[in-house]
């Protein structure tokens, strides 16, 4: 299998963790898995490419580029993950005569392919036409979740000492983009509450972060980008996230999250996992700087809600999507002996 995703300082590492879900399921049934990726601009996504053994070429932009990639490797599934590929790519990895599944989460938007991945909740209940041969997979059934999460989720919480103060995990994408983490940190701060914070960010957010006036009571620590990630998430009372992809892996471990809406796109996914009681919204991004502080304040301050929270988050993904996607392209494209 080829994959070819974004991945980068100012896009994040959304399309590759999740990419890297399929190549986990895949690896375990003993086939072969190579990305093209600007990973090396993110060298800790890099490492999690490296301890896979999962070989990374460089980023493929055009369909001539893509051309090349088919012509030396000859994959027998080709996964395109990408706001930025033009749909002259899809239109010539499908002539070429490779089968093509394509992840999105805004539409079709012009994009051909074999088979659609649509993981945001709700999106089965969106009538999306495709392609005459085509089929659409949607909805968290289908939310690609790594061996870590998964692992995490199958985990015993540790036990909380009921007179400490809450513990808080903030992340908001593996290079936080747009720049989260300070503005939540300080809108910690200002909740009055106590807490014991670990906000994973690097660079010039880190440094804002950790120059955050706390009160009495409150704590913030920083930490780099980490692969025990979902082990943290297991171990803390309060999950501070951006609405991306992430968010499905957090309710697949059973976290009580708080989500940011950092960006435009993430409007959807934040207004469907907010409806749907999974977790709390803590608004748009850039009305948190001078915002109140509500939603942090219940999440602190309410362990029944954490639970409700947890126990519902839980119950909706369940963690076999990416075996079910899997599942349908291989039965879709794969010879007998490759099902073997």
């Amino acid at each position: 299998m080829l994959v070819s995703c974004d991945v980068g300082p100012s896009s994040g590492v959304g399309h590759l963790m999740r990419c890297l879900a399929l190549a986990e399921e895949l690896q375990h049934r003993g086939l072969p898995v190579v990305f093209a990726a600007d990973a090396g601009s993110v060298p800790w996504a890099a490492a999690r490419l490296e301890e896979r053994s999962l070989e990374c070429r460089p980023a493929a932009t055009t369909p001539d580029e893509h051309l090349g990639l088919l012509r030396d490797l000859d994959p027998w599934l080709v996964v395109l993950d990408s706001y930025r590929l033009p749909g002259s790519v899809y239109d010539a990895v499908r002539a070429a005569g490779h089968p093509l599944l394509a992840l999105v989460d805004d539409g079709l938007s012009g994009r051909s392919a074999d088979v659609y991945l649509d993981q945001n909740l709700g999106a089965e209940r969106v009538d999306v036409p495709v392609p005459d041969g085509a089929v659409r997979l949607a909805g968290l059934d289908y939310a690609l979740m790594r061996d870590d999460v998964v692992a995490a989720r199958g985990a015993t919480r540790p036990p909380r000492d009921p007179s400490a103060a809450p513990r808080v995990l903030a992340f908001f994408g593996g290079t936080d983009p747009f720049g989260a983490a300070p503005v939540v940190a300080d809108l910690l701060g200002r909740s009055g509450r106590r807490f014991d914070a670990t906000f994973v960010c690097t660079g010039e957010a880190a440094a804002r972060v950790g120059a955050v006036d706390v009160s009495e009571g409150q704590r913030i620590a920083v930490i780099a980008p980490t692969p025990r990630i979902s082990e943290h998430v297991l171990a803390a009372d309060v999950v501070l996230s951006a609405a991306g992809s992430s968010v499905w892996e957090l309710m697949c471990v059973g976290a009580a999250v708080g989500v940011v809406c950092a960006a435009d796109n993430q409007e959807p996914g934040y207004e469907a996992v907010t409806a749907a009681d999974a977790a709390v919204g803590l608004g748009h991004l850039e009305d948190l700087a001078s915002g109140a502080a509500e939603g942090i304040g219940r999440l602190l301050d309410d362990e029944r809600l954490r639970e409700r929270l947890r126990t519902r988050a839980r119950s909706m993904v369940d963690g076999r999507g990416r075996t079910r996607v899997v599942d349908e392209v291989l039965r879709r494209f794969a010879g007998p002996a490759t099902l073997l």
